[in-house]
């Protein structure tokens, strides 16, 4: 392999950028990815818009761990075109399908960034990278709105934001107020003189919580082994786990939870909020709780199924009971709870609802995941059963995802730290399920048996006792 030693400054006219980029392809097959990073940036100055050469060394700045000096080339490739976002988004998926979900939330923690970008956020205070490229389509809501001014007074309140968020919430107190004479529940495209007012916090990631991984995500406090032979000998596929991750992980994700302006999706009933992996909900403790649950899984999630999709979900203060029926296109669920208990006002409830039934197979995932005024009628005629697992803060519960849930009535107490919020992994598909391949005609809706913690069982026999 050429030596990069002695290299004379006229090396541009004898190498030129094709030369240069070739040496790169070489060092990057022989490992030698810093020297290889060199040559990338020697094409790139003689041919600053070859962009083979400017991809390359975007994907070896990634995988050398320097994701803040790849934006620049991240944000030039997205801006040169719809197939740069479309190329980001295949490396996402390719290395979720190669169970790396770590390089995969690189790279959608990159996306986010580019894509929802502020003043405030990725690279504060220089205006490099200030302004979002192929900005998604957002729309204004009441219940988003009132949202981010809670978010922002408690930021204001942790020390995060500085006093210039004090004007900044009055901006969106005003278009909310807005919305408000429109009618409560509009959800209305975020254009003109609001644009103009609020543009630049709305839908945007004005702050990211460093969230770390820690030398422990998942709790000690219970069996693995106990729940995976559970989930698996015990059909339709039903586990319920307290204490699921150790103290130290749940405050984190917590925080991560609270502090990270990243509850873009608005479009759901009763005021709910959404946040996706690929939108800036990723954060490498989180990356660690699905690793360390496909580790600890081996038989249930393992190398059968990649992660397909991580969310979280906000409540407001009520949720009318089976609002929310659906299933999902996964294989396996997971989901968990990360609200203090003493938020909840109602200890029976607030937590989930899973129907012994699931989805037919031919139902498309509209139908299945949001057509209530199908599935309720469907549940009916099949007699549906089903058990109501109560909230508990910390509390996990693993389940067929074909199966169809909801969440169980909710009465939270209000106030920003109060909102119910629920976390979410989806790994496989529902159509690659090697456990629970049934169909809702062919298993009774009673057939349930489900491993549950100590603390669960005791929760329930108090709860039959009187």
């Amino acid at each position: 392999m050429m030596s990069l030693s002695g290299l004379q400054p006229t090396v541009e006219q004898v190498f030129g950028a094709e030369r240069w980029e070739a040496l790169a392809n070489g060092l990057v097959a022989d490992r030698r990815y810093s020297e290889a990073a060199d040559c990338y940036r020697q094409a790139l100055a003689v041919q600053p818009d070859r962009r083979s050469a400017r991809r390359s060394l975007a994907v070896l700045l990634v995988e050398l761990g320097l994701l803040q000096e790849s934006l620049t080339l991240w944000r030039d490739e997205l801006e040169a075109g719809d197939d740069g976002l479309a190329w980001l988004q295949q490396l996402v998926s390719g290395e979720v399908q190669r169970r790396n979900i770590g390089r995969a939330g690189d790279y959608a923690a990159i996306s986010a960034a580019l894509r929802r970008a502020s003043r405030w956020y990725p690279m504060p205070g220089d205006g490099l990278i200030s302004d979002p490229v192929q900005r998604p389509r957002t729309f204004l809501s009441a219940a988003k709105l009132r949202h981010d001014i809670a978010q922002f007074y408690y930021l204001l309140k942790c020390g995060v934001l500085d006093k210039e968020f004090n004007s900044i919430i009055a901006d969106l107190e005003q278009a909310l107020s807005k919305v408000v004479a429109m009618d409560e529940n509009a959800r209305v495209p975020l254009e003109g003189e609001v644009d103009e007012l609020i543009g630049q916090v709305y839908g945007r990631i004005v702050y990211l919580r460093p969230t770390p991984r820690l030398s422990r995500a998942l709790s000690d406090q219970w069996d693995a082994r106990a729940v995976e032979n559970a989930y698996i000998d015990r059909p339709p596929g039903i586990v319920i786990i307290d204490n699921f991750l150790t103290d130290t992980a749940l405050e984190a994700v917590r925080a991560f939870a609270l502090q990270s302006t990243v509850w873009f999706a608005n479009r759901y009933a009763y005021g709910r909020l959404g946040a996706f992996f690929h939108e800036g909900f990723a954060c490498p403790l989180l990356v660690q709780i699905a690793e360390e649950l496909r580790d600890a899984f081996p038989r249930v999630i393992g190398d059968l199924y990649p992660l397909r999709q991580l969310w979280g979900f906000k409540n407001c203060e009520d949720l009318p009971a089976d609002a929310t029926v659906h299933a999902d296109f996964a294989a396996v669920n997971v989901n968990f709870w990360i609200t203090p208990n003493d938020a909840n006002l109602d200890p029976l409830s607030g937590g989930m609802v899973v129907y012994g039934v699931d989805a037919p197979s031919h139902w498309d995932f509209e139908t299945y995941n949001g057509r209530l005024d199908i599935i309720k009628p469907f549940l009916k005629r099949q007699g549906a059963q089903s058990i109501t697992i109560p909230y508990r803060q910390n509390r996990a519960i693993i389940f067929n995802s074909d199966l169809f849930h909801a969440t169980s009535k909710v009465h939270f107490r209000s106030g920003y730290e109060n909102h119910r919020i629920n976390i979410t992994m989806l790994y496989g598909d529902r159509t690659d399920d090697i456990h629970h391949r049934t169909r809702s005609s062919e298993h009774p809706s009673a057939a349930y048996g489900s491993w549950r913690s100590a603390a669960f069982r005791r929760s329930r026999i108090r709860r039959f006792s009187g």
